[in-house]
């Protein structure tokens, strides 16, 4: 698993900001980045990704998070497509049971 994560340093321990996919005492091994309100280490990351110096971890994706807006125009077009639900569609294919 590799992942980039934001933690705040507390007397003495590392905290994460966000839950972390570990097991009770697994060993990691951490790269410490200074938190930069510039983004100047994005930058930085961003042109060794391009050089081919440094491979972003797995599961990272450059695609944008849509907008609550854009998510509901897309789940009303999808919702307004004919035919059956795919719910039905593979129910209808595992077959009787």
């Amino acid at each position: 698993m590799d992942s980039t994560l934001t933690v705040v340093y507390e007397n003495g321990v590392l905290r994460p900001l966000q839950p972390v996919p570990l097991r009770e005492r697994q060993k990691v091994r951490i790269q410490l980045l200074p938190d930069d309100p510039d983004d100047a280490v994005d930058r930085v990351l961003q042109t060794l990704l391009a050089s081919g110096a440094l491979t972003a971890p797995s599961g990272h994706s450059d695609v944008k998070p849509m907008t609550d807006a854009k998510r509901r125009e897309l789940a009303d077009r999808l919702g307004n497509v004919p035919g059956k639900p795919l719910s039905e569609i593979i129910i209808e294919e595992r077959g009787p049971r």
